[in-house]
């Protein structure tokens, strides 16, 4: 038997709390990733094992964190690594950007994000 690790039930109320009230640098990157803009589709506040990761694109194999202030401290920065290791163990890519690269760099963000579904 094995474990389902995207989207697990235990979570869905979660999932969904989260896309009801995501940042504002979130909803700005959402806008320009929707719709396969980039050639591949992306989720949101998506379930992989016990974590729910900003966006993912099943397609690309990729992961999208938004970091707001939150992530800055050593406890926090801590436990991203430990996620980045379990997402990079299931074959996924991560890809982190902060609140201010989306506000102020929105541009060059896109583009990273467009290079590295380009090279999947």
């Amino acid at each position: 038997m094995t474990d389902k690790i995207f989207n697990r039930p235990e979570y869905t109320a979660h999932r969904q709390d989260l896309r009801n009230n995501a940042t504002q640098p979130e909803q700005k990157l959402w806008t320009a990733l929707r719709g396969k803009q980039l050639g591949v589709k992306f989720r949101r506040q998506h379930g992989i094992g016990h974590y729910i990761v900003d966006f993912y694109s099943p397609e690309a194999k990729l992961v999208i964190e938004v970091d707001g202030d939150s992530h800055y401290t050593e406890t926090a920065q801590q436990q991203d690594t430990q996620r980045d290791a379990y997402l990079q163990s299931v074959g996924l890519r991560v890809v982190r950007f902060t609140n201010q690269d989306i506000s102020h760099n929105m541009a060059g963000v896109f583009e990273t994000i467009k290079r590295v579904v380009d090279d999947r």
